[in-house]
C-alpha cells in the first residue's frame, strides 16, 4: 500500500454523454437491472480501471449504441449517485454512425421542450436542466 493511501474508498465513477445533434438531445431507456428498467438516461456507463472517464464515455457509447463521438464539454463537476458514486456528463456529437438500442429498450430525441417528457432516472435528472443551454445554442450538431 502507497504511504496515505490508508482508508481510501474508490469512488464508483459513471460517465455520460449528452449526445446533441440538430438541437435535440439524445435518451436511452434502461433494459436493465429490473430496479432501472424503463428510466430514463445519459449513455455512457461504468469507468474500467485504468480508464480515463473520457476513453470510457467513447467505448461506452461504441458498445451501447453502435456510434462513435467526439466529447465536447463536460457538465458540471460531479453529479452524486446513489451508494456514493458518481455521474460525470459530457456533451457529444456523433462522428460516425446512426444510434442504435443495442442494450437499451429504446431511443429518444428530445428538443428543448421536450427534456421532460421522459421519466429520467434520479441520478440523471439533476443534470437535464443543465444541457438546455446547449441545446438552444446548437452545441453538438
Amino acid at each position: 500500500m502507497m504511504p496515505g493511501r490508508e482508508g481510501l474508498v474508490a469512488i464508483n465513477v459513471v460517465v455520460g454523454a449528452a449526445i446533441i445533434s440538430g438541437g435535440r438531445l439524445l435518451a436511452a431507456q434502461r433494459a436493465e437491472p429490473p430496479e432501472l428498467a424503463g428510466g430514463w438516461e445519459f449513455p455512457g456507463g461504468k469507468v474500467d480501471p485504468g480508464e480515463s472517464d473520457e476513453d470510457a464515455l467513447v467505448r461506452e457509447c461504441h458498445e451501447e449504441l453502435g456510434v462513435k463521438i467526439a466529447l465536447d464539454v463536460r457538465i458540471g463537476a460531479d453529479w452524486p449517485l446513489s451508494l456514493g458514486g458518481v455521474l460525470r456528463v459530457w456533451t457529444a456529437g456523433i462522428t460516425a454512425g446512426e444510434p442504435r438500442a443495442l442494450e437499451h429498450l429504446a431511443l429518444r430525441w428530445l428538443g428543448p421542450d421536450e427534456l421532460y417528457d421522459v421519466e429520467w432516472l434520479p441520478g440523471d435528472l439533476p443534470v437535464v436542466e443543465g444541457i438546455r443551454p446547449h441545446l438552444l445554442g446548437g452545441a453538438g450538431g
